[in-house]
């Protein structure tokens, strides 16, 4: 009897120093916590910064966002706009199996620094997301011409959004120094709620542009809601600094089609159309 007396005395001071203790503990208040500046299911899908410094290539162009390597990774790596990026090259490009949740967007936006001069060739493919239904496996493609169509202060760029062309070229080329061997910052936005693009560069937006460069279209009314998916809703593989043979996927493999040969950094692809400051923001921080 005396004995379980003491027992449930020692157990009852064990518990209250316990308590006690706790109390004394520097915990956060309730929601004060750190946050993951890029939460999964969050505007930003995929982020790959390049600046790894490990021997495996695969680890230099992981997606920071749900921590996806590449599939393959051929380019070197370079001194980037901040910390490293890649050196793309005529007939290499990196290649992810998926650009994570981001064929699931209905509005999106495209961001990257590039560097480069003209180059004598064929046009420099510089991104693609494939799509098995379609007739060139792409969804979502950017090139630059080259061939004497663009110099050190204007650049001939097209880019495809699904099957519709948006071409810099003649009287509407792409009027900015885009090729003049400095570190550039490009951006391309859909909003679904007007069906338009805007382009930025170097944190600006372009202005005063035709209407076929910025109004998406479906069957000549206005897109509204993006489509990147097949027709089974199966995602396809993304590819950076090249066109889809120069990652081994199927698709039109013409000779004069191109990687992209100059610097690429800091891929960031959004499930939605960021603002004008936004992208300023991503700009000035040099992200």
């Amino acid at each position: 009897m005396k004995n379980n007396l003491i027992k449930k005395i020692s157990f009852a001071a064990f518990i209250l120093i316990f308590a006690v203790s706790c109390q004394k503990m520097n915990r956060p208040a309730l929601g004060d916590y750190p946050k993951d500046s890029n939460p999964p299911g969050g505007p930003l899908k995929f982020y790959a910064a390049f600046n790894g410094t490990s021997s495996d290539p695969l680890r230099n162009a992981v997606d920071s966002v749900k921590a996806n390597f590449a599939a393959s990774n051929p380019l070197a790596i370079i001194n980037g706009i901040s910390g490293k990026g890649v050196q793309g090259k005529l007939d290499k490009a990196i290649k992810y199996s998926s650009a994570n949740d981001w064929a699931n967007s209905t509005s999106m936006t495209i961001a990257f620094w590039l560097k480069n001069t003209p180059w004598s060739g064929g046009p420099g493919f510089v991104f693609n997301l494939t799509m098995k239904d379609h007739w060139a496996n792409g969804v979502a493609w950017m090139l630059i011409e080259d061939q004497g169509q663009s110099s050190t202060s204007s650049a001939a760029v097209k880019f495809v959004l699904q099957d519709q062309w948006f071409e810099f070229v003649g009287p509407n080329i792409f009027n900015k120094p885009l090729l003049d061997g400095n570190w550039h910052h490009l951006a391309i936005a859909y909003d679904e709620a007007t069906s338009k693009l805007t382009y930025y560069f170097d944190g600006q937006a372009l202005t005063g542009l035709a209407a076929n460069l910025t109004n998406v279209k479906n069957n000549g009314n206005p897109r509204g809601k993006l489509n990147l998916k097949a027709s089974d809703g199966s995602a396809g593989q993304f590819v950076f600094g090249g066109w889809n043979k120069h990652a081994g996927i199927s698709g039109p493999g013409d000779g004069w089609i191109q990687g992209f040969n100059g610097g690429l950094d800091q891929l960031r692809l959004y499930g939605k159309a960021l603002s004008s400051s936004e992208v300023l923001a991503l700009y000035n921080s040099k992200l």
